[in-house]
């Protein structure tokens, strides 16, 4: 490839971001780092779990996102009669012309580029599983016959922490699947007084649409590209294996309050992330600081703790910090 062809790559990828990201916080407002890391897991090609309280503009985030991306757009509300193939749809029999009998499919919601799943865990166990193949594979199996989805295909997860009343924990499996789990907080004074301002009035924002499929596409082929040397792969690799109990570089907090530590994934998620992160900054290369920056949102959900860490009610960012102090970035000599 000619260094003009791949200079215009670049600035193509520099100025959609730029521009998804001026969209997007037209609307939501006071959430800067929360809208970084959803349009690093979008150009990375990952599904994202947004945790938060009531009322914090976690579905408004996925919709205006939606609007800012020329992409095919579906909202699952999950309920505890929810069925799979509300989902992923069903086979139907219709009545031809002719008048014979033949099978129809009719695709479920999943089919789409973007889909936002809302209070994803208020669904039943046997529902939650039928968006584990989608996610993981980018198809759904209907009849015994697989069909491929849309790409890209990004699922969005909202949920409450705190409402526990009529809803099933996702499964360890499920939750692997997500790239990022972001926590959404409670806005500042000054944000909130921009909040009330914004939504109460006459004139809301519009949105424009600035990024359609097969940029999207290329932007994540470009990020791909960027260079991840064995020294960051390394750091990596000691950041993953830090956060199981059982292993020596495991600093004292996770070989006490952890259960069970990252899979792989996680270490994927992580260098995925890392290179996106570094393209955004301008550089080519992956640096420890990248991965330092995505290792909180690609690891908090892959820490499953101990009935010890439970009990003293330490959370998972407390124990990454441990991890991210014990591991040195390079393997002394």
């Amino acid at each position: 490839m000619s260094e003009t062809a791949l200079t215009d790559r670049v600035r193509i990828f520099e100025e959609t971001f730029a521009r998804l990201r001026r969209e997007l916080t037209r609307v939501v407002v006071g959430q800067p780092d929360l809208v970084e890391h959803v349009l690093l897991a979008l150009v990375a090609g990952g599904h994202v779990l947004l945790e938060g309280l009531p009322g914090l503009g976690k579905t408004l985030l996925v919709r205006t996102l939606a609007q800012a991306l020329d992409l095919s757009f579906s909202r699952i509300q999950f309920t505890p009669d929810l069925m799979p193939a509300d989902i992923s749809g069903t086979t139907l029999v219709e009545e031809t012309p002719e008048g014979r009998r033949a099978f129809r499919f009719s695709p479920g919601p999943v089919f789409a580029n973007l889909v936002l799943a809302d209070e994803i865990n208020r669904a039943t166990p046997k529902t939650q599983s039928a968006l584990l193949e989608a996610m993981q594979e980018g198809r759904v199996t209907v009849a015994g016959e697989a069909r491929e989805l849309p790409a890209p295909f990004l699922v969005m997860a909202t949920q409450n922490p705190i409402e526990m009343e009529g809803t099933y924990p996702l499964p360890e499996a499920q939750v692997d699947r997500f790239l990022f789990k972001l926590q959404v907080g409670f806005p500042e004074p000054e944000d909130l007084i921009g909040i009330l301002d914004q939504t109460t009035g006459n004139r809301l924002p519009t949105v424009e649409a600035v990024c359609d499929a097969p940029t999207l596409l290329e932007m994540g082929r470009l990020a791909r590209e960027v260079v991840a040397g064995s020294a960051v792969l390394g750091y990596a690799a000691r950041l993953v294996l830090a956060t199981h109990p059982d292993r020596p570089e495991a600093p004292e907090a996770i070989r006490r309050y952890v259960r069970h530590g990252s899979s792989p994934r996680g270490g994927q998620a992580l260098v995925r992330a890392a290179r996106v992160r570094a393209m955004v900054s301008g550089r080519y290369n992956v640096a420890f600081e990248d991965l330092q920056a995505v290792a909180r949102p690609c690891l908090r959900h892959r820490l499953i703790r101990s009935f010890e860490g439970e009990a003293e009610g330490l959370e998972p960012e407390q124990l990454l910090e441990e991890v991210l102090r014990a591991v040195p970035l390079e393997v002394p000599a």
